[in-house]
Parts: structure tokens; sequence; C-alpha cells
């Protein structure tokens, strides 16, 4: 093989630091979002919180409709190239918009010809926050985010003894808690005591007990004897189980009647034996004793054949069972950290509705100036570390001030993103989930100048606060199914109105899905029978058979 010297140019696209943390930024959520800032907190020395409202940014709903660059335009068509090398490979979501549009770029974030260029490949640059090289006090350094609450410092003497200990009031008790104050009440030996501690906190949240007592038994053992006692022989082993089993029947006589239960048949049968002594009970217990899938397909003629009862005893001792509680833990379940805390807020003005962000989420973050003057007068960097030293704390500076513009952009976008989806579902915010019209993400990327990729990123795990409730940003987009007139209905409003359709229907006559599918088209929307399961499973709502009232 001839071997030979051959020159060649190409350009390709490079992601400088900056770019990838917006690319980041935009995407999470808010939970990981003030994971991240609170990260950021411990690194950087120059990023500091402020309880200060400072001037900032021009920023807000008066920026919404700020039209797009060329510039930025180009920097949007390009992101999609980069996605691969910015995201995790297994991340395949869209890409933001404008990571830049809010500061000056720094001069290796690559020219407007690389990204117009969109070549194959795209390679991360290396880490370096550099930027402009100024040490200087820019204009904004300062605090952002100045609208929202400060964070309580802990400092208030008498005010905030009294929040801490109504805080204490409101703190709901957990399941384990509510039972070790009723096996305090109970005159047991230090060993019961201990066998019973043991099985009260093996529960689950629905108060089920999931393992099997045997191997529960070889765990109460070394809680018992220690670690690093030797192995038990089968004798104490079955001592042990034998002490866990007298335990397990003092905790299924505790309340919630049905805790300690094995399974939801033995969880249902503790419930019916709290009842009074009738034949409809009787069979109820009769019937938990079969298989529950019986009980859940509602097949009444097998079931008064396994358990030798009539179909009227049958149906009543099914009402029964549908009255008890299959998950007796529920009720102590924290709901405070199931709960949603939304991006945005829209309330009504007039007329019109009024979107802005919501204040508890927004990050008050700001520079810290006197690490920043420090930086300036020691220019020269030949003190304390050189210049090696005034470089790194140089980047760092650099690093702090991107991050805060970068969490700026991400709540810009998402807030023109979200003033755009309320002006289009303008019908939704007056009248409900019924008025919601058809909605791609096309139409509000080509409506805001951005890439259909950036916008499904900014709706992901981000929520609006609406007059109707809670929803994530994607909920107000959906497909269309056709009308008689031609024009296009939601599935979001097709789904409301089947819900509404099986509200009303009779209990003893509940509507097929053929039959929704016809009332369907009598309101002017072609949707057939599969659609129609679709849409009612996606409801959580269950078939006629089983929707029947016995």
């Amino acid at each position: 093989m001839k071997q030979g010297l051959s020159l060649r140019v190409s350009q390709h696209l490079a992601l400088t630091p900056q770019l990838q943390q917006s690319i980041r930024l935009l995407q999470l959520s808010t939970l990981e979002m003030a994971q991240e800032v609170e990260q950021m907190l411990d690194e950087n020395p120059f990023l500091e919180r402020t309880e200060d409202i400072a001037e900032r940014e021009a920023f807000g709903l008066e920026q919404v409709d700020a039209p797009v660059s060329a510039g930025e335009q180009i920097a949007e068509a390009a992101l999609p190239v980069a996605d691969a090398v910015a995201a995790p490979a297994e991340y395949d979501g869209p890409l933001p918009d404008r990571v830049s549009s809010t500061s000056d770029a720094p001069a290796d974030s690559g020219s407007g010809d690389e990204i117009e260029s969109r070549l194959d490949g795209a390679t991360p640059v290396e880490e370096s926050w550099e930027g402009d090289g100024t040490v200087e006090m820019a204009p904004d350094d300062s605090e952002w985010g100045g609208d929202a609450p400060a964070r309580n410092s802990g400092s208030g003497g008498d005010d905030d003894e009294t929040a801490s200990a109504a805080d204490l009031a409101r703190s709901p008790v957990s399941l384990q808690d509510h039972l070790h104050e009723q096996a305090r009440c109970l005159r047991l030996s230090d060993e019961d005591q201990a066998a019973l501690y043991f099985l009260i906190e093996s529960l689950n949240d629905d108060a089920y007990l999931e393992d099997d007592l045997a191997e529960l038994a070889l765990g109460f053992w070394r809680l018992m004897h220690g670690r690093e006692a030797a192995a038990p022989g089968i004798e104490e082993l079955e001592a042990a189980e034998a002490q866990l089993r007298m335990a397990l029947g003092w905790l299924q006589h505790m309340e919630p009647t049905g805790v300690g239960a094995r399974n939801l048949g033995e969880c249902l049968r503790l419930q019916i034996e709290e009842l009074r002594n009738s034949p409809e009970a009787r069979a109820a217990l009769a019937i938990c004793n079969q298989s529950m899938e019986l009980v859940a397909k509602r097949d009444i003629k097998r079931l008064c054949a396994l358990c030798g009862i009539d179909d009227e005893t049958a149906r009543a001792a099914l009402a029964i069972i549908a009255r008890l509680e299959p998950k007796p833990g529920r009720r102590f379940i924290d709901v405070e950290r199931n709960v949603v805390v939304p991006d945005v807020i829209v309330t009504r003005a007039g007329r019109g509705f009024k979107v802005i962000l919501n204040p508890d989420v927004m990050p008050r973050l700001r520079v810290h100036d006197v690490y920043a003057n420090a930086m300036r007068q020691n220019r020269g960097g030949r003190d304390n570390g050189g210049e090696a030293g005034h470089a790194a704390m140089q980047q760092r500076l650099q690093e702090a001030r991107w991050f805060i513009k970068n969490i700026q952009q991400r709540f810009d976008t998402i807030l023109r993103v979200s003033s755009a989806i309320v002006e289009r579902q303008r019908n939704f915010f007056m009248h409900g989930e019924l008025a919601m019209r058809p909605l791609v993400l096309r139409e509000i990327a080509d409506e805001l100048g951005l890439h259909e990729s950036t916008i499904s990123r900014v709706t992901t795990a981000k929520y609006m606060a609406t007059p109707f409730g809670t929803y994530e940003l994607k909920y107000f987009f959906g497909s269309s199914l056709g009308t008689e007139t031609g024009g296009n209905a939601s599935s979001t409003a097709v789904r409301a109105l089947l819900k509404q359709f099986i509200a009303s229907e009779e209990p003893k006559k509940p509507l097929s899905d053929n039959q929704l599918s016809d009332l369907l088209k009598e309101q002017g929307i072609e949707c057939a029978r599969r659609t129609v399961a679709k849409y009612r499973e996606a409801l959580r709502i269950a078939p006629a058979n089983l929707r029947k009232a016995l």
C-alpha cells in the first residue's frame, strides 16, 4: 500500500460547556433543578444565595413575544445534530433553544458558519469557562429571581418555635408509629415485645407482611443474638418462627383492621371477622377463601358452586367485600411527598389570563461580590497561587455567571412556551377539558420560532397550575379526531366526554364500548370501538361487565 500525505478541510459542531449545561438544565424537573442548584452552591465559592432584591436582567412576560434573531434560529436548527453528544446515550429527548440568547457567547462557542454547516460529527470541547476573560463585576452578576420569597433562615426566636410546633402538629403519624403506640399498651415480655417490634418494622406501606415467617425468623434470631453470633440451628430457627407467629396474632388484632395480612384474601378475612355473624358475612368469608381472580371478575356462578351458596347471598357477600379496605395502611401514607409543585401559575386577569412563573421554584442566586472584587483587585495573579491559581479562580467565576444566565434562560423558555399554550388552549381555561382543542408540538414551535424538540423537552416534567387543577405541560397537547362537520376534536376532550357518559350511566346497565362509540357519533365525533377501549383503559375505567352493579 502506497503511503502519502494529504490535506483536508472540514467543519464540525463543538459543544461548549456552557451549551451543554444549558441543555441539561432545560430538561430537569423542579426537584432535579433544586438539587442542581444546591450542588453548584456547594462546589462554586463565587455563587451564593441572596435575600436582597437587586436589579436584574429584563425577564418575564415582557419578553414573551420577543422576536428570535436569525443567528438564534440557526443555532436552534443545529441543536438536533448535537443531541447525541450533549445528552446521555440512553436519552433521546429534545434539546433546548437559544441557550446563549441572554448573554454574549464566549469566543470558543463556535461561529455561525460552523453551526449552519450541520455536519455529521459534533465533539464537546475541553471543559473551560474562561469566556471573555474579564473579572470585572458585570451588571448581570446581581441576584436573579428577586420575586421569590427568602428561605427561612431558622433564626426567628419565638416565631420560629411557634412555626416548628405547628409543623409538628401537622406532620402525619406513620403506620409504624401508630402500631408501636398500641404495642406499648400490651403487657408482653421483652422477647415478645421484640418479636412484635420486628414484625411491625417488616410491614410495607400497605400494612402487608410480604416476607414469609420462616425467612423472617433468621433475621429476628440475629437481632436477638447479635450479627456476629454463630449460625443458628434448626431448633433455634423453629423457636424464633413460633415466637413470630405468636406476635403475628397480636399484630393482626391491632388497628387498622387487616394489618399484618400476608395476602389480599387474608386482609379481607380479617376485616370480615370483625363484622356481625350473619349469613352474608359467612358467605363473604367463604368467598375470600377462594381465588381473588374470581372475585375480581365477579364470577358469581362459579363462586356459588364453590361456596355452596345461592345467587342472592353471593351478591350480598360481594357487596360486603366491595366496602372493605384492601390496603389498610393507605391512610397513613404521607401524601405531601407526592405533591407536585407547579413551575407556572395561570390566573384570571379580566377577560384574559395571567401567566407567571412560580416564585417558589425560582432560585435567588448571585455572584459573590466580595470574591469577585478580590479577583478584580488581584488581576495580576502574582499573589497567593500565582497565575495558575488566578486562572482557575477566574474560570470558577465565569462558571458561576454562566450558571445564573442558563437558569434564567431555562425559566424564560418555560414561560414563553407556557404563555403560547395558554393562548392556544384559551377555551380550556374558560370551560374545562371538554373545550380542549387539538394541539401538536410543531404549532408552538412555529409560533415561537423554536425547534420542535425544544418544545418537547420544555413540556416534560414541568407543571402548570390552572383554575381546574395542576397539569403537566404535555397534557395540553393531544391528537385530533375527525368530526362530521369536517373539523377536529381533541383526544383529551373525547376522553372527558367518555368520563361524562360513564358517570351518568345506569349502574345496572353500564354502557359497552360499542354504545359509547355510538354516543360519540351522535355528538359528531368519529371514534371507533377500539379507540374507545383504548381511551377507557387510559382513564383506568373498568369494562362494562365489571362496572355493573350487583
